[in-house]
């Protein structure tokens, strides 16, 4: 199996983003084929991954996946690359409340990956020691193989730092100050790779004069093999097409979930909302993203006018919060409300506080989305649901869009402020509902 390595932090912001990137860049300028991954729910580093690496970037998380889907998704997905890099989340240890479930520890733990951590040291010098005895010791499972620092004020400084750590935890690179290879940040996160062009080559020749690659790559391991005899789901020929909104709207996706869908027998054909496409297609699947930024485009497409009349006919339609908001019959922004597909009765308005983030759990009792969900929410929104309207999602963990429920069900469409995971996400049966339309 392919060798692999996980870069985390001591805490977000610490800089793990711009050293994973980096070491993918310039690995992959090597020519060596990178196979990267992202840990926890995020949709959007994962974007700049596959953009750097030309290989779709995979979530890793605990949470939402048990530990035999996580191995075998490395084992899968990284059988014919040369290493795999893995980004961290937030701190090394950061997890689920209080838990380990869903860090980057569980899940270098579940795969046996080293972890090189990267430390912000400045205004520090000996106290990177202590920093690093604790993050090493803490839980003795996990194998901090290497250390990154990161904003050191110079040579000196950085040698200073050095000779106060410990020789068992080699520093492969430390990186000054460098504003021009950071990425842009929104409400949501950072700029989808679609946003910002990416300079690989100076990427790449920041952190090759500033880590050792070698070192890098002699730290990676081959990560644990699955060890279940349940055989995976052998794909089958395509008989039904699933539409996708994929444009600057509609584009937080997981990879793994577009996997399955063409596993149980889906051809997916790609579509832009904002451009007013609808393909020909037998059901449609609408993901998160930034309707708001394109409200006015949204509004105006003929996509958005001829949804209901789809989804009035039976055509099963599922979306996940951006692709819910749009679904809705209004969208209400800074006091002027906007006309949606109209597809749900109920109203959706922006805010300009943080309403939800975190991992959720449901209880699903729809036609063909049912049994538990894991998945993950954040929205600046709320939405306002008719008397009419039914949800069918039993929020379990999470908010869900009111009143401890979640996914608005309507004809033969549903959509829930909860992105989903194919890991829970029955899409054998969404399959199955899209396959039954195309025979009508």
């Amino acid at each position: 199996m392919t060798k692999s390595v996980l870069i985390a932090g001591t805490h977000s912001g610490v800089g793990k983003t711009t050293v994973s990137m980096g070491i993918m860049a310039a690995l992959s300028k090597r020519n060596l084929r990178v196979q990267p991954y992202k840990v926890g729910p995020d949709y959007i580093d994962p974007t700049h991954h596959t953009a750097i690496c030309r290989r779709p970037s995979r979530n890793l998380d605990t949470y939402m996946m048990d530990e035999e889907y996580i191995r075998r998704s490395i084992e899968h997905s990284s059988n014919d690359a040369d290493i795999s890099v893995i980004e961290g989340v937030m701190g090394l240890y950061d997890g689920v409340d209080s838990t380990e479930i869903s860090s980057s520890a569980h899940v270098a733990k579940v795969i046996g990956a080293p972890v090189i951590l990267v430390v912000n040291v400045h205004g520090m010098s000996r106290s990177v020691g202590a920093i690093l005895k604790g993050y090493s010791e803490y839980d003795k499972d996990v194998n901090v193989a290497g250390v990154v620092l990161n904003k050191v004020g110079s040579q000196r400084h950085a040698q200073m730092i050095k000779d106060a750590l410990p020789p068992e935890i080699p520093v492969v690179g430390a990186l000054p100050k460098n504003k021009d290879v950071s990425v842009p940040s929104r409400h949501l996160g950072l700029h989808m790779a679609s946003e910002k062009d990416h300079n690989l080559d100076e990427l790449a020749e920041f952190i090759e004069e500033n880590i050792d690659l070698d070192a890098v790559v002699s730290l990676a391991r081959e990560p644990a093999k699955p060890v279940s005899s349940v055989k995976s789901v052998s794909s089958v020929e395509p008989d039904v097409t699933i539409g996708v909104g994929m444009d600057s709207a509609f584009c937080f996706y997981y990879q793994d979930m577009f996997d399955s869908l063409r596993q149980y027998g889906a051809e997916i054909k790609f579509f832009s909302p904002i451009q007013g496409e609808l393909p020909d297609v037998d059901g449609i699947y609408l993901g998160g993203g930034y309707p708001e930024l394109y409200i006015e485009e949204l509004e105006k497409s003929r996509t958005t006018h001829e949804l209901k009349n789809l989804a009035s006919d039976g055509m099963p339609i599922y979306g996940e919060c951006g692709g819910m908001q749009y679904l809705c019959s209004s969208y209400e922004i800074d006091d002027v409300e906007y006309k949606m597909a109209d597809v749900f009765p109920a109203k959706t308005r922006k805010t300009d506080r943080l309403i939800a983030l975190g991992h959720t759990k449901a209880k699903a009792s729809g036609d063909f989305i049912k049994g538990t969900l894991l998945g993950h929410e954040f929205h600046y929104s709320t939405t306002e649901c008719s008397r009419d309207a039914k949800l069918e999602y039993e929020m379990i963990r999470g908010k869900g869009i009111e009143d401890g429920k979640d996914g608005l069900a309507e004809y033969n469409s549903i959509a829930s402020y909860m992105h989903a995971h194919p890991a829970t996400f029955p899409v054998d049966n969404f399959v199955e509902k899209c396959r039954e339309y195309s025979k009508r």
